[in-house]
């Protein structure tokens, strides 16, 4: 009786192993996932640089751009009635819209330099595309770049909505 159960388990086992995916390599593999659609780029021509101009200038980015403003030695103040905002409030994905531009950022709890990770889709500005982490500062919430430059600073002004400004000015804002 010994050996007959064991004959049996041997034998479940064998079926098993053969049956297994993992061990076939056979054609029941799942097929690799196609790729990701990507925005196409455009292009235009773009006005010559200006060698001797001081970088930064709007003569060395090619037209006239704004001032850009230092949210982290002036952060932009906490309009009245600002909505306290917890940290898995932000988490998922967001439309966000700047200057005309509508994109989407996604937001997750990986830690990141200076907070947590996030990235967008579809943003052809190089601040927006260039979103890389995100910080929440009491109800502020800090956009950054890869390298930790602020990008923008926002506040709840009602569930599921986030408005404040970019580094160059621009309003931003971050809805559902």
């Amino acid at each position: 009786m010994k050996r007959a159960g064991k004959l049996v388990l041997v034998v479940s086992m064998v079926a098993l192993v053969a049956g297994c995916q993992r061990f076939s390599g056979g054609p029941d593999r799942a097929a690799p996932l196609p790729a990701t659609p990507t925005t196409p780029v455009s292009g235009s021509s773009l006005d010559p640089l200006d060698p001797n101009a001081p970088p930064g200038t709007s003569s060395q980015l090619g037209g006239e751009q704004p001032a850009p403003t230092d949210l982290a030695s002036n952060p932009v103040a906490a309009p009245a009635g600002a909505q306290d905002v917890g940290r898995s409030d932000l988490l998922g994905g967001w439309k966000l819209s700047s200057a005309g531009e509508n994109c989407q950022a996604f937001m997750t709890l990986t830690s990141w330099s200076g907070g947590y990770r996030a990235n967008t889709r579809g943003c052809t500005s190089p601040a927006l595309s260039g979103i890389a982490a995100w910080d929440l500062t009491g109800n502020q919430v800090v956009l950054k770049d890869a390298s930790g430059v602020i990008v923008a600073q926002l506040y709840s002004s009602s569930p599921g909505q986030f408005n404040g400004q970019t580094s160059s000015g621009a309003p931003v804002s971050l809805y559902r």
